[in-house]
């Protein structure tokens, strides 16, 4: 789909994979970085042949939060009363962060090795998380003098506001088995053939879904998060007469009460 120096993006047949390519660093982030990602994303969105986004990272870890030599690199202090050229750098990232999470496809993260930070922050803004056993998440920023800025939002809004204070206030950082107990990831995997058998099974259930049902009731469910309740439920019944008004919708009732598959449904194994 696209040549990046940092990352590796590309489509097969409905499915896209975005890997994090930086594994001599644990796919830690630079700014570059960032905006090669927030770019990906755009590109998914904007794709109307992509159904799903695979993000994983490559060399065993998922993103070891930001890269420390390139934080540490930074230009001089602006003269007093100018604005820090680095806050809209640093704020470009949660960018990225909200074009991951709204996204219309479904988002899976495969989850493996460190995922800290802003690594942490790209696990909360995805729909479905498979965590293998060496996953390890955490926001140990403080212990350096700085904060995890803009994935704050994003962790606070899958964990809820016990447990992201708990991680927040202590930097420790938690294995694979409490992240599932704590509801980051839905699949706890032991091993790598584990994963191997989750995903196909997971990418075979989502794309029985219709594209533009799935991409409402996602945008519904991030709304009810963050939205009114009243404006929220005013906009899912507008969003599902439109639906139901649709061709999909009567094919879909009609092949359900028939047993059998509508036409969007893919079969990933023999179309993909």
């Amino acid at each position: 789909m696209a040549d990046y120096a940092h990352i590796l993006l590309a489509r097969e047949g409905a499915i896209a994979r975005l890997t994090l390519n930086r594994p001599q660093r644990r796919n830690a982030l630079t700014h570059a970085m960032m905006l090669e990602l927030e770019d990906a994303f755009r590109r998914v969105r904007d794709d109307p042949a992509c159904r799903v986004l695979v993000l994983r990272g490559a060399g065993g870890h998922f993103c070891a939060g930001g890269d420390l030599d390139a934080m540490a690199d930074m230009p001089p202090k602006p003269e007093e009363g100018a604005r820090d050229p680095l806050v809209r750098a640093y704020r470009q990232f949660g960018d990225a962060l909200l074009a991951l999470d709204t996204l219309p496809q479904t988002t899976i993260a495969v989850v493996e090795g460190s995922a800290v930070g802003g690594g942490f922050g790209m696990a909360c803004c995805s729909d479905v998380v498979i965590l293998h056993d060496s996953a390890r998440f955490g926001l140990p920023e403080p212990k350096v003098g700085f904060i995890p800025s803009q994935v704050i939002p994003f962790v606070v809004r899958r964990l809820g506001e016990g447990p992201a204070r708990d991680l927040a206030v202590t930097g420790r950082v938690i294995d694979g088995a409490e992240a599932h107990r704590l509801g980051i990831g839905r699949y706890l995997c032991r091993s790598e053939s584990e994963i191997e058998a989750t995903l196909p099974a997971l990418l075979d259930d989502i794309l029985k879904m219709e594209p533009r049902a799935l991409a409402a009731a996602k945008r519904l469910v991030l709304a009810s998060a963050t939205g009114d309740d009243r404006a929220v439920l005013d906009d899912a019944a507008e969003s599902l007469v439109g639906l139901l008004r649709r061709p999909e919708a009567a094919e879909g009732i009609k092949a359900f009460k028939a047993k059998s598959l509508p036409g969007w449904a893919k079969r990933r194994v023999k179309e993909e």
